[in-house]
């Protein structure tokens, strides 16, 4: 920075004899400032007129904004960091859907799935507007979720033809049962929403591939339907908005900590024909004697039981107890893991997929040697789940206004899923 007074040669280095001695050093040294460094040379003393008992006045401090050209007014005098500086950045007040408060209102962001322990998920989600600035026109989000449990029991296959399709085979037994359950899933805040709009529209949707549904039993205390209509590939509900009102609220008070409230809406049974509805295709046979014994499993992923879009099984488990004395595990394939204490064998895949090896078809099989046999054949149980997918194919579309699908969920798992010889 340079001083405003020019020195003279004459001058320069000369300190002024009239400066009291406090103030002398102030002024011959007058400290860093912004931009010198430690080896910056100290500043000249100023200079006094000649003649002149006062002192010159201080150096005043520099200013950190930049001084204002001549003639130039206020109000072009872009500040650093001023909001209305072109290069800061602009500030806008949060729409509705951006306020805080919206974070806490439960949508497709933190809706839940999957039955009653449900996951959230973040992935591909919308969030809800705000229950606190909620108006007429804003529509509530609700998030579906249908979970379905398939039980089957396959027995008998003729073991000499299992070359590569256990479907094929010569089954004497095959018997299924899928049952499944569509569960709504409402934000904690729709209980205010609801209570500075009693008069809210009525929550419709219909339920697709309904024709695949057997014994259906809508909650008799939320849900209405059209009786008379039967054997129709669509079916249409509408909720009991005060009953409905009267259990979130309820369910409300119970538990105050909650983000979201499942609802049961619909339990039903799926139409099976037999092994054509199962996913996972079994078959099972047992050859030994007092000395040892062969088990084989034969296993097929059936992608036509996905009636809407075939989805991967994953955590396969296939358990099987082998009795007779086991004294050593000869063969398996593949790896497998064998329990001496409970004497079973436990297979475990990870996924299986028509994209997987042989198109998911494949075999199992372990050789056991035996000191108290022979061994009594026992039975297969098989453990497996399926994300994405159902087996009866149902969606649920909402109908009318006020209301917003933020999430739909589609499950199904293996329930009671046993092979016998």
């Amino acid at each position: 920075m340079s001083w405003p007074l020019v020195l003279t040669p004459g001058f320069r280095g000369v300190p002024s004899p009239l400066l009291p001695p406090a103030y002398r050093p102030m002024v011959s040294s007058p400290g860093p400032c912004p931009g010198s460094g430690p080896s910056s040379p100290p500043r000249p003393a100023t200079p006094l007129s000649g003649g002149s008992p006062v002192p010159p006045p201080l150096p005043t401090r520099p200013s950190s904004r930049p001084k204002l050209p001549p003639g130039k007014p206020m109000g072009d005098l872009a500040r650093p960091f001023s909001p209305q500086s072109p290069a800061a950045p602009s500030l806008r007040p949060l729409a509705r859907a951006e306020s805080s408060s919206s974070i806490t209102l439960l949508s497709a962001a933190s809706t839940p799935t999957l039955g009653r322990e449900l996951n959230i998920s973040t992935t591909g989600c919308s969030r809800g507007p705000s229950p606190l600035t909620m108006g007429a026109q804003d529509t509530l989000p609700v998030a579906a979720a249908f979970t379905e449990t398939i039980n089957a029991y396959f027995k008998g296959a003729d073991p000499s033809n299992r070359q590569s399709d256990p479907h094929q085979n010569k089954c004497n037994k095959c018997v299924v049962k899928i049952t499944g359950e569509m569960v709504l899933s409402f934000p904690a805040g729709i209980t205010r929403h609801f209570a500075s709009h009693p008069s809210a529209p009525v929550l419709t949707f219909s339920i697709s591939n309904y024709c695949r549904l057997e014994q259906v039993l809508p909650n008799p205390h939320l849900l209405c339907c059209d009786t008379t209509m039967s054997n129709v590939d669509t079916k249409e509900f509408w909720v009991n908005m005060p009953n409905l009102m009267s259990h979130l609220r309820r369910v409300a008070d119970q538990k105050p900590q909650a983000t979201y409230y499942n609802v049961d809406m619909i339990k039903y049974q799926v139409a099976a024909e037999g092994i054509q509805s199962t996913p996972l295709n079994l078959a099972v046979s047992w050859r030994g004697d007092t000395t040892s014994t062969d088990l084989r499993i034969d296993y097929k992923y059936n992608m036509e039981a996905m009636a809407a879009a075939p989805s991967p099984l994953h955590n396969i488990h296939f358990l099987v107890p082998v009795d007779g004395g086991v004294a050593k595990l000869q063969a398996m394939i593949p790896t497998a893991t064998w329990n001496p204490e409970q004497q079973n064998i436990l297979w475990k895949i990870s996924s299986l997929s028509q994209r997987s090896e042989n198109g998911g078809v494949g075999a199992l099989l372990g050789r056991f040697q035996l000191t108290e046999g022979p061994s009594k054949p026992s039975q297969l149980a098989v453990q497996f789940t399926s994300e994405g997918s159902t087996l009866s194919g149902c969606d649920i579309q909402l109908m009318g206004p006020g209301y917003r699908l933020s999430l739909v969920k589609k499950r199904f798992a293996a329930g009671k899923y046993l092979a016998d010889n």
